[in-house]
């Protein structure tokens, strides 16, 4: 798969091309665009032009100078859809990619169809937002192993083989270790949120311990153009727990707009 050179990147990703309706997958902090296995084939059968990319530090996306480290998230996804020529494209994300996701559809709504996240924090900055946060997700839950955190206890006890894979895909994810996290320009928050004019769809795991659907709920509140839905049974892996439901959620949600 190709490469496209950015300031301080190779970005690594992945075009399913095709005439549909561009898609942008972002992926989490756990993972890479290897783990979109459930997603791709099922969008692209929907008609959509699927991309995903392994984030900067993430997969096989190399940083190339050291000088503009770490750059920041929405510049990295404002250049791979400049060099793919998207006209407007929805964006799915989930987690950690949540928060680029609605950084960007914030930064530039001319771009988005619409925006799909599922089971993030979003990023948000305000002071009662991160008191909730602080009190629902404390040290002793954030330093679990990563696959007892994100994946929920249903999933593991059913799937041993699909939970062995995630691992596999986490191990993978970060070549270079644990580099410094790339910014926003902007911090989320929530007079930022209210300004968005993007459909979004917010999609919570009910048993997801990392974003909480509380926690999602308070997201979706301060975002006036959302949509707000849970999966029953599910952790912080909803794409990967309960594909099929996840995917048919998102893809009823982005074929409207």
């Amino acid at each position: 798969m190709p490469y496209v050179s950015l300031p301080g990147v190779d970005l690594w990703y992945e075009d399913t091309g095709g005439d549909g309706i561009p898609v942008i997958l972002l992926h989490a902090a756990t993972g890479t665009t290897d783990c979109w296995i459930h997603q791709l084939p099922a969008f692209t059968a929907a008609g959509f032009r699927c991309i995903a990319y392994d984030r900067r530090t993430w997969g096989r996306s190399r940083p190339t100078d050291d000088a503009v480290q770490p750059g920041y998230q929405g510049d990295d996804l404002s250049g791979l859809i400049e060099h793919l020529g998207l006209d407007r494209c929805h964006l799915v994300a989930t987690a950690a990619g949540g928060i680029t996701g609605i950084d960007y559809a914030l930064s530039h709504p001319e771009q988005v169809r619409s925006l799909a996240v599922a089971n993030t924090i979003g990023g948000v900055q305000d002071d009662e937002y991160l008191e909730v946060q602080g009190r629902m997700r404390p040290p002793e839950i954030q330093n679990l192993p990563e696959h007892l955190r994100e994946l929920g206890p249903s999933y593991r006890g059913a799937d041993p083989e699909g939970t062995a894979r995630w691992v596999e895909i986490e191990h993978a994810s970060r070549p270079y270790g644990r580099l410094p996290a790339q910014p926003l320009r902007e911090p989320i928050t929530y007079a930022r949120l209210a300004t968005m004019r993007v459909p979004t769809l917010v999609l919570s795991g009910q048993a997801d311990i990392l974003a909480p659907p509380l926690l999602m709920r308070m997201l979706a509140a301060q975002i006036p153009t959302s949509r707000f839905a849970t999966l029953e049974d599910v952790g912080h892996a909803g794409f990967w727990e309960r594909p099929e439901m996840w995917n048919g959620i998102v893809l009823e949600f982005i074929g409207r707009h």
